[in-house]
């Protein structure tokens, strides 16, 4: 499992216009990583339509913030779309990024098991550093939680 101040993991991946987005092309800046298990369901949306409306704030403290899921490109511009949302989703169909990150895991609905995407939020700061995580992220008020830390980690 990742701690505070571990290097992330490196990451490419292909965003909702399949358009390839790594992290050493965001070197230098604030990143909020978030991951989540689905476009088009109800907390999902929530969080992505939470994160849009305050990206201005994020992008005034020079943070970039990113919604990974196992969802395809196309997948994530319908998603974008219909919800519009003005953040971009990264496409991590083979879930390698998410593993990468301890956030794929196995989890239990109607007693059935299977592996999943655990809901999850990491802020890497501009030298590649995690310097906060969620995970079990409740939506309700997460994205004006991980504003205040990022505002906090930043004085």
């Amino acid at each position: 499992m990742l701690k505070i101040n571990d290097k992330a993991p490196d990451f490419c991946l292909p965003n909702q216009d399949e358009v390839e987005i790594c992290s050493r092309d965001l070197a230098g800046k604030w990143i909020v990583l978030y991951f989540y298990p689905k476009d088009n369901t109800p907390g999902c949306t929530t969080e992505a339509c939470d994160f849009t409306a305050a990206m201005p704030h994020f992008e005034d403290m020079g943070a970039v913030i990113l919604g990974v899921s196992p969802d395809s490109p196309k997948k994530h511009r319908s998603f974008i779309e219909k919800q519009n949302l003005g953040i971009t989703l990264l496409a991590d169909e083979s879930t390698q990024t998410a593993q990468d990150f301890g956030v794929w895991q196995l989890k239990k609905m109607c007693g059935k098991e299977y592996m999943g995407i655990v809901r999850s939020t990491f802020i890497i700061d501009p030298d590649g550093k995690i310097q906060a995580i969620w995970s079990n992220v409740k939506v309700k008020g997460h994205s004006e939680a991980v504003k205040a830390k990022l505002a906090e980690l930043q004085s």
